[in-house]
């Protein structure tokens, strides 16, 4: 990418671009394992939401990353995501190896671009939810709306995240851990459906 693609071209945006094809591999990988089939199998995509929010919960009460985003500890879902399975009776992980340790600035707002990113495809799988009778008060709290909007909550994080002024190096590390971010919940999600115990995949 020669420089001036590369000012013309959002952080956000060119977030997107990158994450494309391992975006669409988590899409599949979550849609072969059928979350909102059972109780039971929703569970399991629980479990790995917990993982993940659990495992970038150090991001969102970073000091540093804090000054940047004023809202960003109240934007963590590690919390629903453990009530979430609390509802459900169902116990919590142990962590899996291989969380993100001490990432640079412009890697972690890589992955919070994923994790934020991720509460607008929620609106979609909180209606899924529902055939379970699952809501944002019971068992899908995670996938609810954000205080203030899916939409409004977006448009703020990415307005701040197009703010920062990166360097080239900066820009590909962003880049980086924002792949990084989709591969490692794909990791957490296989592991979740793979502790499953079978009678428990079955439970409707």
């Amino acid at each position: 990418m020669t420089p001036a693609n590369e000012s013309s071209a959002l952080l956000s945006q060119r977030l997107n671009q990158v994450t494309h094809a391992p975006h669409e591999q988590l899409d599949k990988a979550v849609k072969a394992n059928a979350p909102f089939e059972t109780l039971g199998s929703y569970a399991r995509f629980v479990v790995a939401q917990y993982l993940f929010q659990a495992e970038l919960k150090a991001l969102y009460t970073d000091p540093e990353l804090i000054s940047i985003f004023p809202d960003l500890a109240g934007r963590c879902r590690a919390e629903q995501a453990m009530a979430d399975l609390a509802d459900l009776n169902t116990d919590l992980p142990a962590p899996v190896s291989g969380a993100l340790r001490q990432p640079t600035k412009a890697q972690a707002l890589g992955w919070l671009f994923v994790s934020e990113g991720s509460k607008l495809g929620a609106a979609f799988l909180i209606k899924r939810a529902a055939a379970l009778n699952l809501s944002d008060t019971f068992g899908a709290r995670h996938l609810g709306e954000p205080a203030g909007g899916r939409a409004e909550g977006w448009k703020t994080f990415t307005r701040i995240l197009d703010s920062q002024q990166l360097s080239a190096d900066e820009q590909a590390q962003a880049e980086q851990g924002a792949i990084e971010a989709f591969e490692r919940f794909n990791v957490l999600l296989q592991h979740a459906y793979a502790t499953a115990r079978p009678a428990e995949m079955a439970t409707s």
